[in-house]
């Protein structure tokens, strides 16, 4: 049984490969094929297939059966959980970054005065 950190963890490993997150970005546009998916990249076909298995085994896509094609599609659920446990740093580097303001305010302060 996968807990959520391995859930996290294998969403964050999916989204750090760049081809990876091009072919969601293309895949929140609507189903797309494995042939449509590498259209836009210079690797192989192994290479494609490769990518595509990491993020099936992410829960990020879905791959349907279609006669012979195999579309994909994306699965959003693992992003948003992702985007929760982000979300409790963003209040963290808010405070920060206010803190950081104030300080240089009072900076700015002093050396007017």
């Amino acid at each position: 049984m996968q807990t959520e950190n391995d859930t996290l963890s294998l969403t964050f490993a999916a989204l750090a490969d760049p081809t990876r997150r091009a072919m969601l970005v293309r895949l929140a546009e609507g189903p797309a094929t494995v042939k449509e998916l590498a259209e836009p990249f210079t690797i192989s076909m192994p290479a494609i297939s490769n990518h595509l298995k990491v993020l099936e085994r992410a829960g990020l896509i879905e791959r349907g059966r279609e006669a012979q094609w195999r579309p994909a599609q994306l699965q959003a659920a693992p992003l948003k959980d992702a985007s929760q446990w982000l979300e409790q740093y963003r209040q963290n580097w808010e405070e920060g970054l206010d803190r950081l303001d104030d300080y240089l305010r009072k900076l700015q302060e002093k050396q007017k005065g």
